[in-house]
């Protein structure tokens, strides 16, 4: 039988990671803890969950010794997830933390849902997913999916061609996004039950590929 793949989930010292292990775990990876460049070694793939504000992830990564080699990781077009904040720090910047750059491995900012009567924010629960047909990540999922959110901001990329879902909140946004074998989720798969676990297996067998 052949060996799971190595995936290094990021700890930059924010949020419940433990969810997310789990998840993978189901889904079939062995998963490794990763707040060292040195622990990247060996590992199929990168997940970067999100937790927290756009400019402590930023510094967080940065302080780590991180921020290089996620750059270098993801030029390179290798096998990345990132959830949530992790997705957003995909971009250039953000309305939250504006004196913070990205990963900037995307060109595109991240801004907060407009002000509109009766709309809530932050955006939190189950919402509707309409995605990209043939998108290897949401394969066997329904279409529309069910899937939950928890967040104020959303990324509007520069090129709208990497959007591969949408969902909508007072406005419709990129609830996710890809670019090879580069993914991004708005929302959060360990959290979508049966929808999100087929997601991250997905994803898993894609490492192993």
């Amino acid at each position: 039988m052949a060996e799971p793949p190595r995936v290094a989930m990021i700890d930059y010292g924010s949020g419940n990671l433990r969810s997310v292990e789990k998840a993978l775990q189901k889904a079939g990876a062995l998963v490794v803890r990763c707040d060292t460049p040195q622990a990247l070694a060996g590992c199929a793939a990168v997940v970067l969950p999100g937790v927290g504000s756009f400019g402590d992830c930023a510094r967080s990564l940065e302080a780590r010794g991180l921020t290089a080699p996620l750059r270098a990781w993801l030029a390179a077009g290798r096998p990345y997830l990132g959830i949530c904040l992790g997705y957003q720090i995909l971009f250039e910047a953000s309305d939250e933390s504006p004196d913070s750059a990205g990963l900037g491995h995307w060109r595109g900012r991240v801004v907060r849902f407009p002000a509109q009567p009766g709309l809530k924010v932050p955006h939190m629960g189950w919402n509707s997913l309409q995605w990209r047909a043939g998108e290897p990540l949401f394969a066997g999922a329904p279409d529309p999916a069910c899937v939950y959110f928890v967040h104020s901001y959303f990324p509007v990329p520069a090129d709208a061609g990497l959007v591969t879902a949408t969902s909508r909140h007072g406005v419709e946004f990129a609830a996710a996004a890809r670019d090879g074998r580069v993914h991004g989720m708005q929302f959060h798969p360990e959290k979508s039950q049966a929808t999100g676990l087929r997601m991250l297996e997905n994803f898993v067998r894609e490492c192993a590929s």
